[in-house]
């Protein structure tokens, strides 16, 4: 009763769970596939970017797989409740979407690949739901962490729709905002399904694809 009364509206700041100045987990100290940190400070050069695209267990496996990625880690962003648990974000008192922080070598890849993979990895048309997951958690998110990754995102956005719409579906639901506090998730969501590859990942895409970040990825023999 108490997640399907709030599976489909955000709290207000009122509303949200209290939450608690510290969290009360540690985070692992090295990725499971990728063998690098997954806690801040990084290299310099590197840089960040968080996307939510439905259960992060599946998500962040989609980023980790990608070229130039040098680490990822799952969270809960875009909400109201200082670090939240599990639990308190699936009740939908936080306000919180299930995220997933990509740390990406752009001398590699591009912040425009990482969106490509980003709107194809998922239907960004659902709102408050993705695929059999439904609730506030499961919502479509870019949170920006300059300006210029906010102008791409948004650009992306409005490419992807174009084609969205061309093939039947409606409009895009995604939020583009710039980022917020990010909280890690407990260590027992990170890099999930390494750990149990028969896992539960609900992610899946629309079969459209995306006509962005093509152009500004560089070669691989670049």
């Amino acid at each position: 009763m108490l997640f399907s009364r709030h599976e489909t509206r955000l709290p207000s700041p009122e509303e949200a769970l209290k939450g608690r100045p510290e969290p009360e987990f540690a985070l692992p100290e090295r990725h499971t596939v990728l063998g690098t940190p997954l806690a801040a400070p990084y290299p310099e050069g590197l840089e960040v970017a968080d996307f939510g695209l439905g259960c992060f267990w599946g998500a962040e496996r989609k980023f980790w797989q990608a070229p130039g990625v040098w680490t990822t880690l799952v969270g809960y962003q875009g909400g109201h409740t200082p670090n939240p648990a599990y639990e308190e974000v699936c009740s939908g008192l936080t306000g919180h979407t299930e995220a997933v922080r990509v740390v990406f070598d752009p001398s590699v890849t591009s912040y425009e690949a990482l969106l490509k993979l980003f709107w194809e990895s998922h239907d960004p048309t659902q709102g408050f739901r993705q695929g059999n997951d439904r609730g506030t958690q499961y919502r479509s998110a870019v949170y920006t962490h300059s300006p210029s990754q906010q102008s791409a995102a948004e650009a992306s956005r409005d490419a992807y729709q174009s084609v969205l719409r061309a093939s039947g579906y409606g409009p895009i639901t995604t939020e583009i905002l710039p980022a917020g506090p990010f909280y890690p998730a407990e260590a027992a969501h990170q890099q999930y399904l390494d750990k149990n590859p028969a896992g539960y990942c609900g992610i899946g895409g629309t079969g459209v694809s995306c006509p962005v970040g093509i152009a500004g990825a560089p070669s691989p023999d670049a």
